[in-house]
């Protein structure tokens, strides 16, 4: 049996990188973790706040599978976030762009 390491994995089975499959897979791991991460801010925000999945969903207009969905890393587009935060009564956000700074969600 071969041991490989993680990059090797990735290397055979997706592709090296700089090929259009391996960028295309890194791409969508990017997307998938950030995804997850603002799933969990929005959870986090609601719990402190002491709301159910539901009160959230009323709160946005939505169900509270919908609600599920989010915070799980699914369904988020940026005016879904929008809604969330705005919901939760978080007054602004930022994004953080690196080199070109940051710029106002709302």
């Amino acid at each position: 049996m071969e041991t490989m390491t993680h990059e090797q994995m990735l290397d055979k089975y997706i592709g090296p990188i700089g090929t259009p499959e391996r960028d295309e897979f890194e791409a969508r791991l990017k997307k998938e973790v950030d995804e997850y991460f603002i799933g969990e801010a929005i959870k986090e925000t609601r719990k402190k706040q002491g709301l159910t999945q539901e009160q959230l969903g009323e709160r946005m207009g939505v169900k509270k599978s919908y609600v599920s969905k989010m915070e799980s890393g699914r369904n988020i587009a940026y005016s879904t976030i929008m809604r969330a935060f705005k919901a939760l009564g978080v007054p602004s956000a930022s994004l953080d762009l690196g080199s070109f700074g940051r710029v106002a969600l709302w």
